[in-house]
């Protein structure tokens, strides 16, 4: 089989790929055809194609349409013969972040890339960032992303702790963007805020702390692409601390503990991330810690809060 996607990372990560992957074991996959810079996701597949410059928010023009599971966040049709709508609230919330896993297996992406060339940074948490436009909204309103005063107070407590961190938040040129991170991308935002210590960027914060390390300042070389430089980096991390998002459903591939701050997204149902047949459990079988944080402007305490919690190791 012939399998042709560019769906948003997410969906690719959680419905392309899984697929793809069982089509392998099964002795049925031929080809992959994607996205630019994802063919260190489909090492298991002998013959990868990245023809897509750009990945679509479509979902009904991007390959979902043609593979099992055509939805990030449930097939409740196959699973339970309803559409969504159709189920009380009681089997919605059942139904949240469930996938139908017959044909569907996660690649253990951190036996394949496990390497040593972090062992001198461990323990190191990964921290994931990202700050897009979003349904089309001004980059003022977006919420999905960790500000620098919160980035401070993860980065302090972290290295207090006896951690490494290791920083990412794409600037979008690393890889084949969506119509959101285009955007972003055509209005020139920066990432930057005024503080104490006047106007800083997350990449000049990183710069404060001698244990704090930006991904983008890793020499990885030209044999390495980008994607697979983080999966490598990934596979050797102690934990994350991510939103919601691509990024995110990205750190539970490898095992480890994972936080999760989710202020907006269908991810926000109930059960959706916590749930043990949740899709964000069954590609790892991570420790899922949730944060929900539903209100119209960000409140970062409760995060910071669980962080001190599952973050202890000094």
């Amino acid at each position: 089989m012939i399998l042709r996607a560019n769906p948003e990372f997410a969906s690719e990560l959680v419905c392309i790929i899984p697929y793809a992957h069982w089509l392998h074991k099964e002795g049925k996959l031929e080809k992959v055809i994607t996205s630019t810079g994802m063919k260190s996701f489909y090492y298991f597949c002998d013959d990868v194609e990245e023809q897509y410059k750009f990945r679509t928010l479509d979902n009904l023009n991007s390959g979902l349409e043609k593979v099992p599971n055509n939805w990030v966040h449930h097939n409740a049709e196959a699973v339970t013969g309803k559409d969504y709508p159709e189920l009380s609230e009681e089997e919605q919330n059942n139904m949240n972040g469930v996938l139908d896993y017959r044909k569907w297996s996660p690649p253990p992406y951190k036996d394949y890339y496990q390497t040593d060339e972090f062992n001198h940074l461990k323990p190191y948490i990964v921290v994931n960032n990202n700050y897009n436009i979003e349904f089309g909204n001004l980059i003022t309103e977006s919420l999905r992303y960790f500000n620098i005063e919160t980035l401070n107070e993860i980065f302090n407590h972290l290295t207090e702790k006896g951690y490494n961190v290791i920083y990412k938040r794409p600037d979008n040129t690393e890889f084949a963007p969506d119509q959101n991170e285009i955007a972003t991308l055509q209005g020139g935002y920066e990432f930057i805020e005024i503080t104490d210590q006047g106007v800083l960027s997350d990449n000049d914060l990183c710069e404060y702390y001698d244990g704090v390390y930006n991904i983008n300042d890793f020499d990885h070389g030209d044999e390495f692409s980008y994607n697979e430089f983080q999966l490598e980096c990934f596979s050797g991390a102690d934990g994350f601390i991510t939103t919601n998002g691509g990024g995110g459903i990205l750190c539970a591939y490898f095992g480890k503990p994972v936080l999760f701050y989710v202020p907006h997204g269908k991810e926000l149902r109930p059960g959706y991330l916590t749930k043990e047949n949740s899709y964000i459990k069954k590609l790892s079988d991570a420790d899922i810690h949730v944060v929900l944080d539903e209100g119209d402007i960000n409140d970062y305490s409760k995060l910071i809060t669980k962080m001190k919690d599952v973050f202890k190791w000094k």
